[in-house]
Parts: C-alpha cells; sequence; structure tokens
C-alpha cells in the first residue's frame, strides 16, 4: 500500500522501551510511525528529511504504520510476524537487539543463545523462529543484496563461549561484533579452545570500551 514515505521529521515520542512513535510530515499531513528504537537513535534532528520504509498493518480494526531504516529491516520483520506467535512488538525487539546481518545469521545457524537475548523471547519461541524461517532466509538475505559474516568460533565452542560472555553483561550485538573480529582480524582458529576465544573477545569489548 505505501512502500515509503519522505518527508520531516516532526517529532519522536517514546511510550515504552519497544514503542516509539516518530511523527513524520509528508506535504503537510502528519503520519505517526511505530519504529524501531534503533533508528530512532540515527534519525536527523527535528526538521531533518529522512526517508522510511513502511508497513501497513490493521490490528483490531485499528491502522497502524511501522517504520523502519531500509527494505531488508521491513521486510525481516514480516518474516518474524509470519511465524506462529510473533507479533508486531516481539518482531521490533530482536530487530532491536541484533543488528540486521547478525539476527539473520543467529536464525540461520540456530544460534538459540543469541536470539534469547531479545526481552520476550524464551527457548521455545527461539526454536520456533528458527524452525519457520531457516529455509526461507537462506534465499532471501541473497535477493536482500547482503551477506552474513561467517567468522566466529567452531558451534561445539560458540555456545559455551557466548554464554560466558553474555554473563558477564556483554549484549548480544556486542558478543556477536566481538567474535567477528577475533576470527577475522585476529585469525584465532575457529577450533581454538572455549578460553582462547573468551580471553581474545574480552580484550576487544575492553579496548573497544576504552576507545568509546
Amino acid at each position: 500500500m505505501i512502500s515509503y514515505l519522505k518527508g520531516i521529521v516532526a517529532g519522536v515520542q517514546t511510550i515504552s522501551s519497544n514503542r516509539v512513535i516518530l511523527t513524520l510530515e509528508v506535504n503537510n499531513i502528519g503520519y505517526d510511525l511505530q519504529i524501531p528504537q534503533r533508528l530512532a537513535q540515527h534519525l536527523p534532528e527535528s526538521g531533518g528529511v529522512v526517508q522510511i520504509f513502511t508497513h501497513y498493518q490493521v490490528r483490531e480494526e485499528v491502522p497502524l504504520l511501522y517504520g523502519f531504516s531500509s527494505p531488508a529491516e521491513r521486510d525481516l520483520f514480516r518474516h518474524l510476524q509470519s511465524v506462529s506467535g510473533i507479533g508486531a512488538a516481539l518482531a521490533i525487539t530482536l530487530l532491536d537487539t541484533l543488528e540486521l546481518p547478525d539476527l539473520v545469521q543467529a536464525i540461520i545457524a540456530a544460534n538459540i543463545q543469541v536470539l534469547i537475548q531479545a526481552p520476550g523471547v524464551g527457548k521455545k519461541t527461539a526454536e520456533r523462529i528458527c524452525l519457520e524461517l531457516k529455509s526461507k532466509l537462506i534465499e532471501w538475505r541473497k535477493s536482500a543484496g547482503f551477506f552474513v559474516a561467517t567468522g566466529g568460533p567452531a558451534p561445539g565452542i560458540l555456545e559455551e563461549v557466548q554464554m560466558t560472555l553474555f554473563a558477564l553483561g556483554y549484549t548480544a550485538h556486542e558478543v556477536s561484533h566481538a567474535l567477528h573480529v577475533v576470527s577475522e582480524d585476529i585469525g584465532l582458529p575457529k577450533d581454538a579452545y572455549v578460553e582462547d576465544w573468551i580471553k581474545q573477545a574480552i580484550a576487544h569489548l575492553s579496548s573497544s570500551e576504552q576507545i568509546g
């Protein structure tokens, strides 16, 4: 119905942690769109021009517009909602917890430990997401125009490394990025000891915190 809207940022209102409303003025008409928190953080200041890709949905006879930074993000939102038990709120929470490539990779690799970092996503829900979307996303990511990084520890090591880093308070995005850097930039072998992966990941994360 509406593929995208290009207009002026009239205001942004945070209703809750996973409900942010962007008011976008297009040709003197104000549109309210629910957007991910991640997108809200990258919007121009009030009065700036932005293009938002949209998804129109009717819930309990109430029309709703959702906004996204790219067609790929919007398409993944639609894929997530096609999973039984996944509504718009949970789909947006997943998009906010992980960046797009990380989320797609977690689903394709059936990486449950990463997916359950999203608030409200339990183990059974994560397993259902992987079961229903894995094959679809393998094909979709090619047509979407991006490719997922494959760097990181071997599957048998990955879960233990992630659980340790999550327990230390690092977010799913931080952990995913750190493991990719350790694999690609440092060149640690996939089958290196768990302790080596954890040590190198923490070293990278600590240096990033100091830079920040």
